[in-house]
């Protein structure tokens, strides 16, 4: 039995070499390999082997990450306080300035969103911030793609989600929706009485080069009265019918 634990103390050494210097890293991972303090390589993915003690990796993860940006109170250029919140899509492209160029690039990309994305929207009046929302994320995009690149980092895609209104503003954004409804409502409602104006004047015009016209007006309507349920009935004369004995009494 004493000559089994030496053999028992060296299968337990190696297990635990082999432990410690194995790693198996996933398509998506990449490992930064550091060997007493320097950067020798960026390994990845499938087997990794380290020297126990002297290699340390850090690994560092290269898909798409979805950050979300918590709500910022912004007063923007025309002094309405809001609460603005996002979303950022981005991925590390350099695992190794990820690890070496900045402490934590997760802390500090989201830092880095939280400040632009008060920054940007501070500049802007509040009727921008509402509708043009496709500019705002083009700006905080392009703003931390930049800023991000000495990191490894790519900002893919920058969303606004929600816009939250003061509920003073929300009612007086909801009046001027109403203004401007009945605005429109009135000028379409003007816009008809003018094309129906336009006819009339044409067909008066119509009418004056052409007098029968007048005539066969004048029966189409008592058509239509005849053809209504009416108990009283009145029937216009024309005043054509008038001017032969106008004319004589003149001549007298």
């Amino acid at each position: 039995m004493s000559g089994m634990y030496p053999v028992i103390v060296v299968v337990v050494l190696v297990v635990m070499f082999l432990s410690s210097a194995i790693r198996i890293l996933n398509e998506y991972e990449r490992g930064v390999i550091f060997r007493l303090g320097r950067v020798i390589a960026t390994k990845g993915p499938g087997l990794i082997i380290l020297i126990p003690v002297v290699d340390k990796m850090v690994k560092i993860d290269m898909r798409t990450i979805t950050m979300d940006v918590p709500p910022q109170d912004v007063i923007t250029r025309d002094n309405v306080s809001i609460k603005v919140n996002a979303v950022v899509y981005f991925r590390v492209m350099d695992a190794n300035a990820a690890v070496i160029d900045v402490e934590n690039y997760l802390y500090a990309t989201s830092q880095l969103s939280q400040t632009t994305l008060r920054s940007v929207c501070g500049q802007m009046e509040l009727d921008e911030i509402l509708s043009e929302r496709e500019k705002i994320n083009l700006r905080l995009q392009e703003i931390l793609d930049r800023s991000t690149e000495p990191w490894g980092i790519k900002v893919s895609h920058v969303e606004v989600k929600q816009i939250d209104l003061p509920e003073e503003m929300k009612r007086a954004i909801a009046k001027q929706a109403e203004a401007e409804r009945e605005r429109r409502a009135k000028v379409i409602n003007a816009e008809g009485e003018f094309q129906a104006a336009q006819k009339l004047i044409e067909a008066a015009a119509l009418m004056e080069t052409q007098p029968m016209s007048l005539q066969l007006r004048y029966l189409q309507t008592l058509n239509q009265i005849a053809s209504e349920n009416n108990s009283t009935t009145i029937f216009p004369i024309p005043i054509d019918l008038f001017k032969p004995f106008m004319k004589l009494a003149e001549k007298t």
